[in-house]
C-alpha cells in the first residue's frame, strides 16, 4: 500500500494500524503531507498548514504509544478545522480581509476535545466569508475546487473540510451547519455529514450561545468514521446553556441494526421545491435499494410551509446580532451578499422575529407528529449538482428564477427549522462523474439512529469508495 492509498482508508482503520504499530503516527502524518503537498495547489481545500507542531504532536504520541500508555480514541489522526473555528497560535481568518492576520489565544471547545482524543491539528480548511453561502471563495484564500471536477465548487461552508477529505488530505474534519454548511458540501464531494441536533456538539466560544440553528458536526469519509468523531466532540459543556446532557458513549455502540419493517418517508422535492432532474435520477435509483434492508419505504411530503419565513427571519436576525457591528465598521469589506443578510436583519421588528418563533413551533409539533409515523425521512441534500466554480451562486433551477443567493438551498434549511438530526451520505454520481448525496433525516435527538440508518444506507453500495480520479495536474 502506498502512502496515498493508506490517505484515503477509513479514519477507524488507519488507527487500528497505529495501535497494531503497523504504521506509526509520524509516518501516517507523513503520508498525509505528502498528499497534501501533491495536490493542495490544485484543490485549494487547506488554507494554513501547521506542518511543524503536527510533526511534534505525532512525535509525542509515539512516545506515549512506545511506553504503553494511555491511547486516546483518535489518537494519531490527522484532522483539519473549519477557518471559523478559533485554533489557539494557529491564524482564523473566517473567510474575512478583516481577520487575514488574526491568531486566536485559546482553542475553540470542539477542537480542544479533538487534541484531547489524540488527533493531530494538521491545519485550517477554507469557508466562505464569515461562512456566508454555500460556494466555498474569499478574498483572503479564493476558492476551493471540487476534487471530482476543478472546475466545479465543492458546496459550503464546509467546503475545504469536504474536499480535503475526498482528496485524502486529512482523516476526519470538523464543520459547522445553519443551512446546510455540513450537509451541501458532503453532497458534492462524496464524503459523509451529519448536522447533529443543537447542543448535541457544544459551541463555545460563541457570541450567540442560545441560537439553536447554527451547529457544529462531523465530516469523515464514512458513517462509522462520523459516529467515532462524535464520541470525542459530543456530550455537554456548562459554558453552552443549548447542551445536551446525554453521554457521548452512546455513539461508541454498534451501528449494525435490524431495520425490517421499519417506516420511512420518501420526499422526491419536501413537497414540491425545484430539485434538478439529474440529482432526482440519481436518488431515486439510490432509494430503490432501501428494499433490501427491509425498510417499508412510502412516498409522501412532509409539510413544512412555514420552514421558509422562519429561516430567513431567524437567519437574518442571526447576522444582524452576530455580524452588524463589524459591518459598520469595515462596510467595504463585506461581499454583497452579507451585506444583503445583515441589512435583512436591521430591518426586522420585534414583532417579526416574535412571528417566526410562534411559526417554528407550529411547525416543530407538526413535524414531530409527522415523524411519530415514520422513522426516518429521505430526500435529496442538494437541488443541484456542484455548479461553475466561477458562479457564486444558483439563481435558477429547472427554469425557476431565485431571488436570492440562499434559495438554492432549501432542501437543507427547511429541515435546519425543524430541529431534528440530518445526515448526508454519497448515494451516486451523475452522467458526468458529479457526486449526489442522500439526505436522512431522523426522529427529534435521535442522532445515533440516524448514523445506524446511513450505515445500513452506506453498505448497500459503498459509494464513498469512488475516488477522484485525477487530484494532480
Amino acid at each position: 500500500m502506498d502512502s496515498s492509498d493508506v490517505c484515503f482508508l477509513p479514519a477507524h482503520e488507519m488507527l487500528e494500524m497505529v495501535r497494531r504499530r503497523e504504521i506509526s503516527a509520524t509516518e501516517l502524518l507523513d503520508c498525509h503531507l505528502n498528499q497534501i503537498a501533491k495536490v493542495n495547489s490544485n484543490i485549494n481545500a487547506i488554507v494554513t498548514l501547521d506542518e511543524e507542531q503536527a510533526k511534534a504532536t505525532a512525535q509525542d504520541i509515539d512516545k506515549r504509544l512506545g511506553a504503553k500508555n494511555h491511547v486516546g480514541i483518535l489518537e494519531g489522526l490527522p484532522v483539519a478545522h473549519k477557518d471559523l473555528t478559533v485554533t489557539k497560535g494557529l491564524k482564523t481568518t473566517f473567510g474575512s480581509s478583516i481577520f487575514k492576520d488574526f491568531v486566536p489565544d485559546q482553542d475553540a471547545l470542539i477542537v480542544d476535545r479533538l487534541k484531547r482524543s489524540g488527533a493531530i491539528t494538521i491545519g485550517k480548511t477554507n469557508t466562505p466569508e464569515f461562512g456566508a453561502g454555500s460556494q466555498t471563495f474569499n478574498e483572503v484564500f479564493g476558492a476551493t475546487r471540487n476534487p471530482y471536477n476543478f472546475e466545479k465548487t465543492c458546496g459550503g461552508s464546509s467546503g475545504g473540510a469536504a474536499a480535503a477529505l475526498s482528496s485524502g488530505l486529512v482523516a476526519l474534519a470538523d464543520g459547522s451547519d445553519l443551512g446546510g454548511s455540513l450537509r451541501n458540501p458532503a453532497s458534492f464531494c462524496n464524503v459523509v455529514g451529519l448536522r447533529p441536533s443543537a447542543g448535541r456538539v457544544p459551541t463555545w466560544p460563541t457570541p450567540a450561545a442560545w441560537f439553536p440553528l447554527s451547529v457544529l458536526g462531523p465530516m469523515a469519509r464514512t458513517v462509522a468514521d462520523v459516529a467515532m468523531m462524535m464520541s470525542v466532540i459530543a456530550g455537554p459543556d456548562r459554558r453552552c446553556p443549548l447542551s445536551i446532557m446525554e453521554s457521548p458513549d452512546i455513539f461508541r455502540q454498534r451501528l449494525e441494526r435490524d431495520f425490517k419493517g421499519v417506516k420511512v418517508a420518501w420526499s422526491r422535492s419536501l413537497g414540491g421545491l425545484p430539485v434538478d432532474d439529474e440529482v432526482l435520477s440519481v436518488v431515486e435509483s439510490a432509494v430503490l435499494g432501501m428494499k433490501d434492508i427491509g425498510c417499508i419505504v412510502e412516498e409522501v411530503d412532509p409539510n413544512l410551509k412555514e420552514a421558509d419565513e422562519v429561516f430567513h427571519v431567524l437567519r437574518a436576525w442571526h447576522m444582524e446580532s452576530t455580524l452588524g457591528d463589524l459591518l459598520s465598521k469595515h462596510p467595504d469589506q463585506f461581499k454583497d451578499t452579507l451585506v444583503w443578510n445583515i441589512e435583512q436583519g436591521k430591518a426586522l421588528s420585534g414583532a417579526d422575529v416574535a412571528r417566526a418563533e410562534r411559526l417554528r413551533t407550529r411547525l416543530f409539533e407538526r413535524f414531530s407528529r409527522f415523524m411519530d409515523t415514520y422513522e426516518f425521512i429521505i430526500c435529496p441534500v442538494t437541488q443541484v449538482l456542484p455548479f461553475d466554480i466561477n458562479i457564486p451562486y444558483v439563481s435558477e433551477i429547472n427554469g425557476k428564477t431565485l431571488s436570492n443567493y440562499l434559495e438554492w438551498m432549501k432542501s437543507c434549511f427547511h429541515i435546519s427549522v425543524t430541529g431534528h438530526p440530518a445526515l448526508s451520505v454519497p448515494a451516486g454520481f451523475s452522467s458526468s462523474g458529479l457526486p449526489v448525496g442522500l439526505q436522512i433525516i431522523g426522529r427529534f435527538r435521535d442522532d445515533f439512529g440516524v448514523l445506524q440508518f446511513g450505515h445500513a444506507f452506506e453498505q448497500l453500495n459503498e459509494f464513498w469508495k469512488i475516488r477522484p480520479e485525477k487530484l494532480e495536474v
